[in-house]
């Protein structure tokens, strides 16, 4: 459960820096590399928003877990920090919102121009650990795959030819694309680790290690039931609810 809390939230923090790195390059370069910038702070904004949101408070949740009962008590600062936080995913403008502005506007917008370069700046980080080897290496080929299948898997959605199919399960794409989206931030955060020794670096490791393992291959039955234009939700009547 400490594992995971980091996981979430250096995860979390990683991404919301970068976001704000793309935001600095918009304002101060020129040319190809502000409308780079520019592209990829707007596919990624809807990840940036809901990732956070979502796994940070379960991360709150797990800190109440580990105390046990006492978690839920006053004496405990973690009872009122899940209470402040569970605030995030509403006003944040909902998981909802956010997966039909992913996959409905942003990854196809421009002929899918921000989804391919969203893609192929998670892919040079990837040639970089393959070249690094060892962890790195393995890492990079696990995210290699997944990245793939979020191609292939937004094609798939968008071939149903009809949009309330193609957007029927949104926020699971949401959800997917942001754990692709924080396994590549963990393998940067890898990268730049290196052979540095200590605590801290041995605990990104770590951390690392756990999303890997444990995170993203939740993704794959994620992205199975993506791909099979799933119709449950759409067929469910109000009236069965």
């Amino acid at each position: 459960m400490l594992l995971a809390q980091k996981a979430y939230v250096e995860g979390a923090l990683g991404l919301g820096l970068y976001a704000s790195t793309l935001l600095d390059e918009e304002q101060t370069t020129t040319g190809a590399a502000r409308d780079n910038a520019h592209l990829l702070l707007e596919v990624l904004t809807p990840i940036v928003k809901s990732w956070p949101s979502q796994w940070c408070l379960e991360a709150n949740s797990l800190a109440i877990q580990v105390h046990g009962g006492y978690g839920y008590t006053k004496e405990f600062d973690v009872e009122q920090f899940y209470r402040d936080n569970r605030l995030n995913p509403i006003h944040e403008g909902a998981h909802g919102i956010h997966g039909l502005d992913l996959l409905g506007r942003k990854v196809v917008m421009n002929g899918g121009a921000g989804l391919k370069l969203l893609i192929s700046t998670i892919t040079a980080t990837i040639d970089r650990a393959e070249a690094a080897g060892g962890e790195a290496g393995e890492f990079a080929a696990q995210l290699r795959a997944a990245t793939e299948r979020l191609a292939t898997v937004t094609l798939a959605v968008w071939s149903a030819g009809d949009v309330k199919v193609s957007l029927a399960n949104s926020t699971v794409y949401l959800e997917a694309a942001g754990h692709v989206v924080v396994a590549w931030i963990w393998l940067e955060q890898l990268l730049a680790v290196g052979v540095k020794q200590g605590d801290f670096y041995d605990g990104k490791r770590a951390a690392a290690r756990y999303f890997y393992r444990f995170e993203l291959p939740k993704t794959g039955p994620q992205f199975d039931l993506l791909q099979s234009l799933d119709r449950t939700t759409l067929d469910t009547e109000p009236a069965w609810l």
